[in-house]
């Protein structure tokens, strides 16, 4: 059971350095190859600071919006050049978008991150605010079992797919699980591709 989230890490700029290349030659890959046909506004959630919103940018049938709790992380962003009117500072549990804002959204190594309730919570907000799929990149525990709630520089769940798809079948009908080539020494990357 989770205790609660990190969130101190997220006004910390070390945590925005980190998030610059996270996701370089992995996950950043893969959501290109998953937008890459489609069109329409599209939300990411838990943007830090905008590296994937300018990575799509090379698209132009999307209109690529972010939001974050860390209003930091959101001026750095800006500072990228993203449009501001693009850039909202919000609970991605309570977001402040009216019903059915996007077509498309996406999280990136951020729903893992979120308590029990927290994902629930995220995966309805997604389910209001967007229309379509939503996409969103975990870890999975290697060892298939449910490992629990980690601490690390930021705690998180390093649970079975089974797990996963459990939390997001709660809230989405259609739950598809992709496989990423993220991994590390205790997880292998995972998408969860939730449908209304």
């Amino acid at each position: 059971m989770s205790d609660g989230q990190d969130l101190a890490v997220y006004w910390d700029p070390e945590m925005a350095k980190i998030l610059e290349t996270w996701g370089e030659g992995n996950a950043w890959s893969e959501i290109q190859l998953l937008m890459a046909t489609l069109s329409g506004r599209v939300l990411d959630i838990a943007c830090g600071t905008g590296r994937t919103i300018s990575l799509l940018g090379r698209f132009p049938a999307l209109e690529v919006h972010g939001c974050d709790i860390s209003d930091m992380l959101i001026g750095k962003a800006i500072d990228r050049g993203i449009q501001r009117d693009r850039l909202t500072v919000t609970d991605a549990t309570a977001m402040s978008y009216p019903d059915g804002s996007f077509d498309w959204g996406y999280t990136i190594g951020s729903l893992e991150h979120f308590t029990e309730n927290g994902i629930v919570k995220l995966l309805s907000e997604c389910r209001r605010v967007v229309r379509k799929s939503t996409f969103h990149m975990i870890p999975v525990a290697r060892s298939g079992e449910d490992e629990g709630w980690i601490k690390t520089l930021q705690s998180y769940h390093n649970n079975s797919a089974r797990w996963w798809e459990q939390k997001c079948r709660s809230v989405y009908p259609n739950v598809q699980i992709l496989d990423s080539i993220w991994s590390d020494r205790i997880s292998v990357g995972k998408w969860l591709v939730c449908s209304p």
